[in-house]
């Protein structure tokens, strides 16, 4: 456990939802201090903590006293609505991949809750720059479910997010791993030189807390207190790396603190928790508070993709678990319990969503594929002789294989 004062040095007093969490199963135990043993010319001069956010409990019951956005009815049912309509989406996803239309797509499921509340704590002139997860963000911000599918299928024309909507100023898609964070640095440092009020908000899952690129731009982020909030989505697995074996690091939200800014953790699976951490994040970024890191607790229920086989590496124990954790169970008990929600609204969102995934599949499928030679459409604005001549080479041949 890391133990710290605020800057203030008096404790920090903490909300019901907030405490200390116990370490994680299969995160790395605290290495032993080799100074425990001081000498009188040894002075300990700082030290840190990580606080966990969490209002429901697993069951769905109220763990402490939720914020206002959670008791308010049309909020409340506008937030279930979102993540189950993106566990239908996904659905149809994996069964597209499963049946030849699609190809290689990283299921969501599990972890719909982070995106459901990503998308509603961020303002619409926000810049969000996700991993490739995030789907119930990116629907929530404009970006339709057809286009999601067009860019697992290859196309790019799916990352031309619509116009006149928040997805419009928004980052594409990044499945390399951490790339996208020194991105995220450029665009929020942008954002402070016209002293405009727009936060950055950039998700990566905990393998990317590995790399370099990753932490450079936490270190940069403070330097220059940029209005940025690094989200670590925490699903236990990098593929199929377990945490322990990947860091040394007793929880990611520490990582935080090497570049000297906020770290906390939050339970992923209760989107209540996690809207209400990353808005305060959010908030205290816009206002000039620098950057933060949340590390959002979940867990992968699916492959790490549909080209991975997790039972190759992953016990079903663990799985099965997981699974009574689920955040769609959970937060839609909750909703009962409350009297937002009836058995009849549950039918007729699984009727309208199940409707709205075959209907952004079938214009997916319909969809004409680009031209080969589009490829190098997008690289410069003007083509460099080096390549224009392998762009007429691949016009000249043509199409080679199937559509998607």
């Amino acid at each position: 456990m890391l133990h710290c004062a605020n800057s203030s040095g008096k404790n920090r007093v903490l909300p019901s939802a907030i405490a200390k969490p116990a370490a994680k199963a299969q995160a790395a135990q605290p290495t032993v201090n080799p100074l425990t043993e001081l000498s009188s010319a040894t002075t300990k001069v700082a030290s840190y903590d990580v606080f966990l956010t969490r209002y429901l409990n697993p069951d769905g019951s109220l763990a402490a006293e939720p914020p206002a956005f959670a008791k308010d009815r049309d909020t409340a049912r506008a937030m279930y609505e979102l993540m189950v309509r993106t566990r239908l989406f996904d659905k149809k996803a994996v069964a597209l991949q499963r049946t030849g239309q699609l190809g290689t797509y990283a299921a969501v499921l599990g972890q719909e809750a982070i995106g459901v509340a990503i998308g509603h704590a961020l303002a619409a002139d926000d810049i969000f720059i996700p991993a490739y997860r995030e789907y119930a963000a990116q629907f929530a911000r404009g970006v339709p479910m057809h286009s999601i599918l067009q860019y697992w299928g290859g196309d790019e024309r799916g990352m031309a997010y619509p116009a006149g909507t928040p997805s419009h100023h928004d980052f594409p898609l990044s499945v390399p791993i951490a790339t996208h964070i020194p991105h995220a640095i450029g665009v929020a440092y942008a954002i402070k030189l016209k002293n405009e009020r727009r936060v950055v908000l950039a998700s990566c899952g905990d393998g990317a807390t590995s790399k370099g690129d990753w932490y450079e731009a936490v270190s940069s982020a403070k330097v220059w207190n940029l209005p940025i909030v690094f989200l670590v989505n925490n699903n236990g697995w990098a593929i199929s790396m377990p945490s322990h074996r990947q860091t040394g690091a007793q929880n990611y939200a520490q990582k935080g603190f090497a570049g000297g800014i906020t770290g906390e953790q939050v339970d992923g699976n209760d989107v209540i928790a996690t809207r209400a951490v990353l808005s305060a994040a959010i908030e205290r970024a816009r206002d000039g508070g620098g950057p933060s890191l949340v590390e959002a607790l979940t867990y992968r229920l699916h492959d790490h993709t549909t080209a991975d086989d997790a039972r190759r590496y992953r016990p079903e124990a663990e799985v099965t678990a997981a699974w009574e954790r689920c955040p769609v169970k959970r937060y839609k008990a909750y909703l009962e319990t409350a009297g937002f929600w009836s058995q009849a609204d549950e039918d007729a969102l699984i009727a309208a969503g199940t409707a709205a995934a075959e209907a952004a599949a079938q214009t997916f499928t319909a969809t004409q594929p680009q031209a080969p030679e589009a490829i190098f459409d997008h690289l410069y604005e003007t083509l460099p002789k080096s390549m224009a001549w392998q762009r007429e080479e691949v016009r000249a041949r043509g199409p080679v294989g199937g559509g998607h």
